[in-house]
């Protein structure tokens, strides 16, 4: 079962401070399907080589994810959102002007290979090992930051098995084809399991759970 935020913390009237990795917008979309301001929030980036290292060291309240987590000090809310497939591909690329994508057709490019500490188990998930047919997804190119990710997949050939909220923060020379494939990504919220939630970050958390129709 899935963890119940505490809500015994001390009343704060700070912004909750919430942890994303590349674009807001689909933490502003769980944020207002909720019945929440973006205004009520900070937006405190996190580096995906360590994605739960902010959140240890108690600078963030709460951090989008994705996929399951087994990470014995972080407790995670219900699904709040989905998050559509994508292949991010520099302009020019052979696949960027596809209505939609396969993975199998993906798995003929070079990926990107698991960054610093992020968890092998859910970058498994991000960029499978293999395609349905079993065929190898080459993960050899490195991700560092987004910015680097984008120079890489402007200057070659390399693909990035991603989602279709990225697509917000892409520039013009970098394009996001939706892979029809790969079932969209279930997105929750998580917190550390031995800290109490301020009050707003709790409630955001539990009106974000009440606001997906069961």
């Amino acid at each position: 079962m899935p963890d119940s935020p505490p809500t015994t913390a001390p009343h704060t009237t700070r912004p909750v401070r919430f942890g994303i990795h590349g674009s807001p917008h689909l933490a502003i979309g769980i944020i207002t399907a909720a019945g929440h301001s973006p205004q009520e929030v900070e937006f405190v980036p996190y580096d995906v080589a360590e994605p739960f290292r902010p959140l240890r060291e108690r600078a963030l309240d709460i951090m989008i994810v994705k996929y399951a987590l087994a990470e014995p000090d972080v407790a995670v809310s219900r699904p709040v959102a989905h998050d559509g497939r994508a292949l991010i591909v520099g302009a020019d690329h052979p696949l960027a002007d596809r209505e939609t994508v396969s993975i199998e057709e993906a798995a003929v490019y070079d990926a990107f290979r698991c960054p610093g500490d992020f968890p092998a188990y859910v970058w498994d998930e991000v960029v499978p090992p293999r395609t349905p047919s079993g065929r190898p997804i080459r993960r050899v190119h490195p991700m560092t930051t987004v910015e680097a990710m984008i120079d890489l997949l402007a200057t070659t050939r390399a693909v990035h098995v991603s989602f279709q909220s990225l697509e917000a923060i892409l520039p013009s020379h970098i394009k996001a084809v939706p892979v029809h494939d790969l079932p969209p990504a279930p997105v929750t919220l998580a917190w550390l399991r031995d800290g109490e939630l301020p009050p707003r970050a709790a409630a955001l958390v539990a009106d974000a759970e009440r606001s997906i129709a069961p």
